[in-house]
């Protein structure tokens, strides 16, 4: 089992910038990808950016140039930098961790644990 720990939401004004952790701990040797999933209400969870133990990035489109994906192996983290924020950034972003070695997986079901989620809320 793998235990996956997010922290850094909140509350922030459009164009403003936050940071996501999140800290895996447990079988961690059979983690290759890690992402980060994003979900509005009413809407489906939705990839936001994926990186392997490579280093092999993923991101949605709506958020290439805005947010950066990174990971440290050694401490078993992997963060998320939100920059220019906007309202339609609002939602709940979970953690996730992969155990495909093939690629960058971008399908939920790809990924076999998950985060309890942090809230980012974006104000217009």
């Amino acid at each position: 089992q793998v235990q996956l720990v997010e922290s850094g939401g909140g509350l922030v004004q459009a164009g403003g910038s936050l940071r996501l952790s999140c800290a895996a701990s447990g079988s961690i040797f059979s983690i290759n990808a890690m992402g980060w999933y994003r979900q509005a209400p009413g809407k489906q969870r939705e990839l936001v950016a994926a990186i392997t133990s490579g280093g092999s990035t993923n991101y949605a489109d709506s958020v290439k140039g805005r947010f950066t994906i990174s990971r440290d192996n050694a401490k078993n983290t992997v963060d998320l930098q939100l920059n220019s924020l906007k309202p339609e950034d609002t939602a709940v972003y979970y953690c996730a961790a992969s155990s495909v070695v093939a690629g960058t997986p971008n399908r939920i079901f790809q990924y076999d644990y998950w985060g309890q989620g942090t809230q980012v809320t974006v104000s217009s």
